[in-house]
C-alpha cells in the first residue's frame, strides 16, 4: 500500500537508496520488455531469406508485440492508478515471460504471432507503471535526471536485441532466440516483486474528516478501499485545461522524425550516401547510444531550468532544423560513398538521432507531474498509446513518401512535424499552475 503525504510537500519517505533502487529496477523492467517487443524485428532476415516468408509477412509478425501494447497501455495505467505500480510491473513482466515461453514452443507462425501479441499486451505494463513509480519516488528537482535515465531503456533494449537475437536465431532457430526475452522478463518480474516499493501518494485535500476505520484485521483492506475511493474521485486533469492534450499532441508530432530516422536511417546511409553496411550499422549503433545519453542530459537541463516545457520547445526547434540539414546533405551528394560529405552525413545523422529522441523523457515527466498520482498511470498510458499509433504510421507513410519523392524531400517534409509542434507546446506558466 502506498504511503500518504501532505499535498505540495516533498515526499517524506524520500530516501536516496530506495529511490535509486526503484529506478534501477524500473529501468531493468523496461529494458526486458523492450527486448521482447524488439526481438521479432531482428528475426526478419532469417524468416525472409531462409524460411520463405515475404517481407510483408515477416513485418506483420514483427509488429504483433507493438499492436498488443497499443491495445492495453491505458488499461495498465488505470490499474497502476488503482492498485499501485509494484504488482502491475512484476505481474505484467511475469505474463510477458509466460508469453515468451509460449512463443519459444509455438508450432507455426500463426501461433507464434498470437504469443507475440499477448506478450506485447503484457509488456505494456512496464511502460506506464515504471515511469509512474520513478516520478513518484523522486522529488521534482531530480525527476528530469531520473526519467532521462529511465528513458534509456528503449535504445538499450533495442541494442541488446540487435546484438543477441540475430546470431542466436541463425545458429539455433527462432525458439532459442526468444529465450533471451523469456529469461530477462522472468528475472525482472521476480526482482521487481521483491524490490519495488510503491511511492508515497499525496494525502487527500483538507475537508470533512472521513469516518474512522475500526482497528482490527480488516483495517488494511479498509484503508486500501479508502485510497481507491479517493483515486476514483480525484479531479480529472484533462478537464482542468488543455495542458495534457497539448503535450500528447506535441509528442505525436515529435515521434515522426524520431521513427523516420530509426526506421529508414540505415537504408539512407547505405543507399543514399553510399556507405557500406558495416559502417552504416556502426553509425546506427553509435547514434542509439549517444541518444540514450542525450536523454539524461536534457533531463538534467530540465531540472536546472525548473521546467519541462521550456527545454521541450528547444528540442522541437532543433529537431526541425536538423531534419532540414539532413535534407540538404541528402540532396547535395546522393550516393557519396566516402570523403568529407559522407563523414558530415554520418556526424549529422548521429546528431539528428540524438535530438529527435530527446523529447521523450521531458514529455513523460511533464505528463506524470501534471496528471498527479491519481491519474499518472492513465495519462502515461494515453501518452504511450498516441505515440505508438503515430509510430506505426511512420513506416508505411514515410516509406511511400521516400518512394515518391526520394530522401531529400522526405526529410524536408518530416521537418514540418516538429515545426508544427512548437506553437502547441504549453507555456511554462501553465505548467507551474498544474504542479
Amino acid at each position: 500500500m502506498s504511503e500518504q503525504q501532505p499535498p505540495g510537500q516533498k515526499p517524506p519517505a524520500w530516501r536516496a537508496g530506495r529511490a535509486w533502487t526503484v529506478l534501477a529496477l524500473g529501468l531493468g523492467a523496461q529494458i526486458s520488455g523492450t527486448v521482447f517487443v524488439s526481438a521479432p524485428a531482428f528475426l526478419i532476415p532469417l524468416l525472409h531469406t531462409e524460411r520463405g516468408l515475404t517481407l510483408a509477412q515477416a513485418g506483420l509478425l514483427a509488429s504483433a508485440p507493438t499492436v498488443g501494447m497499443v491495445l492495453t497501455l491505458i488499461a495498465w495505467g488505470a490499474l497502476a492508478d488503482r492498485i499501485g505500480e509494484k504488482w502491475v510491473i512484476s505481474g505484467g513482466l511475469a505474463l510477458t515471460a509466460l508469453a515468451a515461453l509460449g512463443a519459444v514452443q509455438a508450432q507455426g507462425y500463426l501461433a507464434l504471432g498470437f504469443f507475440l501479441l499477448l506478450g506485447g499486451a503484457a509488456s505494456a505494463s512496464t511502460n506506464a507503471a515504471s515511469g509512474r513509480v520513478v516520478v513518484g519516488w523522486f522529488p521534482k528537482d531530480r525527476r528530469g535526471l531520473a526519467m532521462g535515465i529511465r528513458q534509456m531503456a528503449q535504445p538499450l533494449g533495442v541494442t541488446i536485441a540487435a546484438l543477441v537475437v540475430p546470431g542466436l536465431a541463425a545458429a539455433a532457430g527462432v525458439g532459442a532466440a526468444l529465450l533471451v526475452p523469456f529469461v530477462l522478463t522472468a528475472l525482472f518480474a521476480v526482482a521487481c516483486a521483491i524490490g519495488v516499493v510503491n511511492p508515497p501518494r499525496p494525502a487527500p485535500a483538507a475537508g470533512p474528516a472521513p469516518a474512522p476505520v475500526p482497528a482490527g484485521p480488516a483495517t488494511g483492506a479498509a484503508g486500501a478501499s479508502a485510497t481507491a475511493a479517493r483515486i476514483r474521485t480525484a479531479a480529472n486533469p484533462y478537464r482542468a485545461n488543455g495542458f495534457l492534450w497539448r503535450i500528447h499532441a506535441v509528442s505525436v508530432l515529435l515521434v515522426v522524425p524520431q521513427f523516420t530516422l530509426s526506421t529508414f536511417g540505415l537504408v539512407w546511409l547505405i543507399t543514399g550516401m553510399g556507405l557500406d553496411a558495416l559502417t552504416a550499422g556502426v553509425l546506427v549503433g553509435v547514434s542509439q547510444f549517444v541518444g540514450a545519453l542525450g536523454r539524461i542530459a536534457v533531463g538534467v537541463l530540465s531540472d536546472r531550468m525548473g521546467s519541462r516545457v521550456r527545454p521541450l520547445a528547444r528540442v522541437a526547434v532543433a529537431a526541425a532544423a536538423v531534419m532540414l540539414l539532413l535534407a540538404v546533405v541528402a540532396a547535395a551528394a546522393p550516393g557519396a560513398g566516402g570523403g568529407s560529405v559522407a563523414v558530415a552525413a554520418g556526424i549529422l545523422f548521429v546528431l539528428a538521432t540524438t535530438i529527435t529522441v530527446a523529447d521523450n523523457g521531458l514529455a513523460f515527466t511533464s505528463v506524470a507531474e501534471v496528471a498527479g498520482s491519481a491519474w499518472a498511470g492513465r495519462a502515461l498510458g494515453a501518452q504511450n498509446t498516441a505515440q505508438f499509433l503515430a509510430a506505426s504510421a511512420v513506416g508505411p507513410g514515410i516509406g511511400a513518401l521516400v518512394g515518391l519523392v526520394g530522401f531529400p524531400w522526405a526529410f524536408a517534409v518530416v521537418a514540418l512535424f516538429p515545426a508544427l509542434a512548437v506553437p502547441l507546446i504549453p507555456r511554462p506558466a501553465a505548467e507551474h499552475d498544474r504542479l
